[in-house]
């Protein structure tokens, strides 16, 4: 588990579910009314705002740069942690929530438990992860025989065998946006794109050290450097493992891994799920794909027997087995021992780990400082045991109250889109139906799942972090395969409980809100209504708006990608789409680097859909009643500010620049500016023509 970028959901997304589904009644004009609802002036006026006063620069004028407006005293004062390559108002509350789990890992391990035991397990795995000694005492040895296998190669057939049998379920391109894999494949298992009601497995490309392939594609000088950079890190991994002629093995590596790139799809190309949704029989493979032994892959992958497969990158599968034909055998073997070495870094000797963070954390993300291992322990602990930790946090940490609370909150919202939709007028009655079948149909859990998961066939060593990590990954492999064929999960949760984020899920048409983020700054009991509604209702309008993004909306209400619009309509919604992504392309984090608002364009659909849902519940949850005046603050403004608040965001140049080149989701500070959509934020702050922000109301966006 290197330090490397790892995509979010919502909220980049992406990481990730629950036990009240939606009613079907979502598209009455009723909406719930919160217990913490302002009930009058006086009982509001006696709340807490919600919003961070001292966080704001009031002098900035809104209409000029809401951003600062909002955030501004907060990004003078905010340091980033030596530790982190970014900060904001995630890692506030993912703080919150590594308290909560270093509480309860702590007792945990001080306990006895029953053997084989989730409780015996957590607390052998951190003892084992965070006996650094041991692991160094150990040196290579635990890795030995995994090497061993990848130097006894000695054909073609060989290596599809020991491709196939590295093959893991490590990839999530539907819910996660998570196409990394060190593996060359990586396996996603759900419902296929092209196969209602089918669970298939789906192959992805992988194979690279780097993030994606523009790193090793792109002639931006940035990028040669990190690549030059790249090149001496594998010979100093190689050496520190003890393999002898690191550099000639490292130029071996170095130069297959720039033509896998080459072979790869594209990050945009990787998001159009129209592009992705082939489906190859097991012929196919020979077909299309010649190179590998596609029976020797298959056979140690356990599919050998599988007659069906999603293709999601099919070009790079073609691709990447042609290489495996014409790249010398000597090169494979090189680049399976280091990306063996290098995606279990953190279980291996400190000089190995050392080496990976001064990398992959320093040099792509420009943090100073490794994390320490205590907290790593608690974020692998989440990787292989994510369950069973949430498990027993939810029933610690996450109230009843909460759930009931923001459960109604979610119904209010999924009610006020189902009524957005009803009083579209450019949207033909035939299409309205199938977006309406959408919203009463969509499963929604808050704070954790009603089925936890079984580890019963995970075995947990206190003395072997290595093992652990092997038989981790091999047991979640196993888990997902033993989902083909079955009938699909609508219930099936992609989070855990205790991480701070939230996930659409297009072929469930379901949604997830851990517990993890339903705690401040995102939400707040005590708070008034226009902050929670501002800020985790604007995360659940997000998140309910995925189903009908660029990408969502290709989608219909059993999951199946079925076109169930008529040219018309989809031209009218692409015409909005194309003019939102040329708001973004506008943003400019550097001179020489601009915001792809191509890339993000799914992101920003749902954020402009998903804050004017929110703000139309907020609205109706007041049942008539005009919103109090807070501290000077109106309703609008509260609900205007904390969704800026939520999105206060800094990052380390080098973060920042990989996030723009990579992430489907626009960093907090551009994504705060989706209010300028709204005609509502422009009578709240008296935002007019000639303010730097100001759209006319014909360039304003309005999607859904």
């Amino acid at each position: 588990m290197s330090d490397r970028l790892i995509p979010v959901l919502l909220l980049s997304t992406s990481v990730l579910a629950g036990l009240t589904a939606c009613s079907d009644n979502t598209t009455e004009n009723t909406v719930k009314t919160s217990e913490n609802a302002p009930k009058s002036q006086d009982v509001a006026a006696q709340m807490p705002i919600g919003i961070n006063v001292a966080a704001m620069t009031p002098t900035v004028k809104p209409g000029d740069d809401f951003y600062t407006y909002a955030n501004g005293e907060w990004m003078k004062t905010t340091m980033i942690p030596a530790d982190r390559s970014s900060t904001g108002a995630f890692l506030v509350a993912f703080e919150a929530t590594e308290k909560h789990k270093t509480s309860l890992i702590a007792e945990l391990v001080k306990a006895q438990h029953a053997a084989g035991s989730d409780e015996s397990r957590i607390a052998d795995f951190y003892k084992a992860y965070t006996d650094t000694a041991a692991i160094d005492a150990a040196g290579m040895k635990p890795a030995e025989a995994d090497i061993a296998r990848y130097e006894a190669i000695a054909s073609k057939q060989d290596l599809s065998a020991a491709l196939g049998g590295n093959l893991r379920a490590d990839v999530d391109p539907l819910n996660a946006t998570d196409f990394y894999t060190e593996n060359l494949f990586g396996i996603f298992v759900t419902q296929g794109l092209a196969t209602p009601g089918e669970v298939l497995p789906y192959f992805l490309q992988g194979g690279l050290g780097l993030p994606e392939r523009e790193y090793y594609l792109s002639a931006d000088p940035k990028m040669v450097d990190i690549r030059t950079a790249y090149r001496a890190y594998i010979e100093t991994l190689l050496k520190d493992a003890g393999v002898s002629d690191v550099a000639v093995r490292a130029e071996r590596i170095f130069t297959l891994e720039n033509k896998i790139a080459a072979a790869h799809a594209s990050r945009e190309d990787s998001e159009d799920f129209a592009k992705s949704s082939g489906v190859w029989s097991r012929a196919d493979f020979d077909a299309k794909a010649p190179g590998i032994d596609w029976t020797a892959f298959l056979a140690a992958a356990q599919l050998v027997n599988q007659p069906k497969f999603a293709a999601y990158h099919a070009t790079a599968i073609t691709g990447l087995s042609a290489l495996v034909a014409s790249e010398p055998l000597e090169a494979w073997k090189d680049w399976l021992v280091f990306h063996h070495i290098n995606s279990h870094a953190d279980v291996l000797p400190s000089a190995i780990d050392n080496a990976s963070f001064a990398f992959n954390g320093t040099k792509l993300s420009g943090t100073p400082e490794q994390r320490s291992r205590d907290k790593r322990a608690l974020a692998a602990l989440d990787q292989y045991l994510g369950d069973a930790v949430g498990h027993a946090y939810a029933e610690q940490y996450f109230p009843a109250s909460a759930k009931a609370e923001v459960s109604a909150m979610v119904d209010n919202i999924v009610a006020a889109f189902g009524q957005r939709v009803e009083k579209l007028d450019w949207m033909d009655p035939s299409t309205k139906k199938e977006a309406l079948a959408k919203v009463a149909t969509m499963a929604v859990g808050v704070g954790y799942p009603d089925k936890w998961r079984n580890y019963d066939s995970y075995a947990v060593t206190a003395t072997n972090a290595y093992a652990n990590a092997i038989n981790g990954e091999k047991v979640e492999y196993s888990h997902q395969l033993a989902k083909i064929g079955k009938p699909m999960d609508k219930g099936e949760w992609w989070m855990t409980p205790q991480v701070v984020n939230a996930v659409n899920l297009p072929v469930q048409n379901a949604l997830n809100f851990p517990a993890g983020i339903l705690q401040p700054p995102f939400f707040d009991a005590k708070a008034d209504a226009a902050y929670n509604y501002g800020a985790i209702g604007a995360v659940i309008g997000h998140e309910i708006s995925h189903s009908f993004d660029n990408n969502g909306a290709a989608f219909d209400s059993t999951g199946a990608m079925r076109n169930w619009w008529t040219p018309a309509d989809f031209a009218q919604f692409a015409k909005q789409g194309d003019a939102l992504a040329q708001q973004f392309d506008t943003y400019a984090p550097f001179p020489d680097l601009h915001l792809n608002g191509k890339l993000t364009l799914g992101e920003n659909i749902a954020d402009v859909a998903g804050l004017a849902a929110a703000l139309d519940a907020y609205h109706a949850s007041l049942n008539g009643k005009e919103a109090p005046v807070i501290e000077g603050f109106t309703g609008d403004q509260r609900f205007f500010i904390g969704f800026a608040q939520t999105w206060a965001t800094k990052m380390r140049d080098e973060a920042l620049r990989a996030r723009v080149a990579t992430d489907g989701h626009a960093p907090g500070m551009y994504r705060a500016l989706t209010v300028r959509n709204l005609d509502a934020w422009y009578t709240a702050f008296d935002v007019k023509p000639g303010d730097k922000l100001y759209l006319a109301p014909e360039d304003r966006v309005k999607i859904w």
